[in-house]
């Protein structure tokens, strides 16, 4: 499955996150898999695509993080699927 994962950076500290980011690395447990991300201009959002078939996998990851960030996660499917089921 394909999540879409946004992060807020509290305090819109993106310092504190890229300092972990850069000593831990991203700390996704194994089968947790980091497709692609994104940035918002202003420094206090990430985007995040993530694949995984385990979402407590997604539990665990978020845990390491959410002393900095606040997460929504939703499960997403690819346009082209989506498509797929009406007939594109």
């Amino acid at each position: 499955m394909l999540f879409m994962i946004i992060e807020t950076f509290r305090n819109q500290n993106a310092k504190a996150v890229y300092g972990r980011f850069r000593d831990k690395g991203r700390m996704t447990p194994e089968g947790l898999d980091f497709v692609e991300s994104w940035v918002s201009a202003d420094l206090g959002r990430c985007f995040q695509i993530m694949r995984c078939d385990d979402p407590t996998l997604l539990q665990c990851w978020v845990a390491e993080w959410s002393d900095l960030v606040d997460f929504e996660v939703i499960p997403v499917a690819a346009g082209k699927d989506t498509a797929k089921l009406f007939g594109d």
